[in-house]
Formats: C-alpha cells, structure tokens, sequence
C-alpha cells in the first residue's frame, strides 16, 4: 500500500430523526487497542444511550485490512454495516467511528435506521480533516554555508518537503520524500559536496505528504 487515505484527529456530527438523536465520532486509530479505546471513551461518555453502534478499518498486512462493525443491538445490518460502508465510500483507513443513538420514543423501522446512520457517520466524515499518507523518508545533509542555498534549490526541485533549515558553523537541511525517490537526489547533493557530505536517509515510515 504505497499510499491511503485516513483523517487527522477527530470529528464529530450530530442529526435527528423523529426525535432520537444520533451523535457520530469518528477517530484516527492505528491499531486495534486504539479503536477499541476510543469505543469505551464514547461509551463512557454516553452511558444513558441506547446504543453505541461502531465501526473502524485499519491496514493490515498486503491486502489484509482489519475491519470489525457492530450494531449494538439495532436489527442487523440497519447500524454498523450502514456506518462501515460510509468508511468504506470515503475510501479511508485507519480510522474509527461511533455513532450514538438516544432513543426518541418512535420507531424508525429498517429503512430509516440505515438512513439515519448513514448519514450520521456522513456528517463526521464531511466535517473531518483527510489525509493522504505516503511511505516517505526523512533526509537530512549537513553543508557549507557556500552551499546552502544550490542544495536548497536542488532539493525543492526533487520533490521534497523541506523543513527549517539549522543554522551554526555550517548549515543542516532537513527534508522529507517519498520513499525510494531519494536515490537520484542523493547523487546530485554527492557530486555538489564533491563527497564531503553524505545524505542520511531515516528508515520509510507512512506520514502525510
């Protein structure tokens, strides 16, 4: 998976339908513990709800994505598999969501449940802030003042994210790049420096870019 979508922090949404409420908050979540961490932090939060319907979708190994729903309750397939499947239209991962539903006296029978969820967990996901994340490296060469400025522009020509410079009897860059991309780059800042400097490549990691 070279590149995915998740959201950064939280969101939150909130809709009613013929009196109950639905209160949907959607989490950035790495790992299963997360995801059901957060689940307990909502369900401790809305202790009087009726339901605390869930979803989440984290990577996996190759195509081996960990996905788990539940309707709390709700007839089957009217509540988590409605909120998965806005997970899923988003095209996100590594992501969490719980909808909470307080119960307004009327029933909304199966149609208007999937609605209401469906659009509960929409809400969230409209009001979040995407992410794409990438494998990336972080990069960093120490140089002569003399240099700075030929390396800087060298290295925003590659593509690279450059973070602030760090000034003291020479100059530190610090940048950051997709992953397998830095070879070239490496090869024009060793031919600038004449080997008197080498690159330091961090290890990939995912991180937005």
């Amino acid at each position: 998976m070279p590149e995915y979508m998740t959201i950064a922090g939280k969101a939150t949404a909130e809709i009613e339908e013929k009196k109950s409420r639905f209160i949907a908050q959607l989490s950035h979540v790495e790992t299963e513990e997360e995801a059901l961490a957060f689940l307990e932090e909502i369900r401790a939060e809305h202790r009087m709800a009726r339901h605390n319907v869930y979803a989440y979708i984290l990577r996996g190994e190759g195509a081996s994505e960990r996905i788990r729903y539940s309707d709390d309750g709700e007839p089957q397939k009217t509540a988590g598999l409605p909120t998965l499947q806005a997970l899923q239209h988003a095209g996100l991962t590594d992501v969490a969501v719980v909808v909470t539903r307080y119960f307004g006296g009327t029933l909304l029978g199966t149609g208007g449940l999937v609605r209401a969820y469906t659009a509960a967990a929409g809400g969230a996901l409209q009001n979040a802030e995407l992410v794409s994340m990438r494998l990336v490296v972080d990069c960093r060469l120490r140089v002569p003042y003399a240099q700075f400025e030929q390396a800087q522009r060298i290295i925003a020509a590659a593509g690279a994210k450059p973070e602030e410079p760090v000034f003291d009897d020479a100059v530190t860059l610090l940048w950051r790049m997709p992953a397998g991309e830095e070879g070239p780059l490496c090869a024009k800042l060793t031919e600038l420096t004449r080997g008197s400097a080498e690159v330091t490549v961090s290890a990939a990691m995912y991180a937005p870019f």
